[in-house]
């Protein structure tokens, strides 16, 4: 008889509501650790303003922060397969955002 934990492996049940569902668009993260839990606090800035906003603060068990860079690895490399690389320098866009304009 062969063990396979792969049959083992339980099914859950997702539940994402509408609300959820649309999302928050975040152009900067900002995480910190303390010995217990990594903090990932997903920020939105406005071109021109002088604050920015946290659309969303999420809290991890460091076991799981790592899982999630696991996880993140993956699916950046499947990413990049499909779709080519990623080039971090091309997209930068300097945190004042340059001059705001009237319409």
């Amino acid at each position: 008889m062969i063990n396979n934990e792969e049959n083992n492996e339980q099914q859950i049940s997702i539940e994402l509501s509408e609300e959820m569902a649309t999302g928050s668009y975040t152009n900067l993260a900002i995480i910190s650790h303390s010995p217990t839990e990594f903090v990932f606090d997903f920020i939105q800035m406005m071109p021109g303003a002088p604050k920015a906003k946290v659309r969303s603060r999420v809290l991890m068990h460091p076991m799981h922060a790592k899982r999630l860079l696991m996880a993140l690895n993956e699916n950046i490399q499947k990413f990049e397969e499909q779709f080519g690389e990623i080039d971090i320098h091309q997209g930068t866009v300097p945190m004042n955002f340059g001059p705001t304009g009237m319409a």
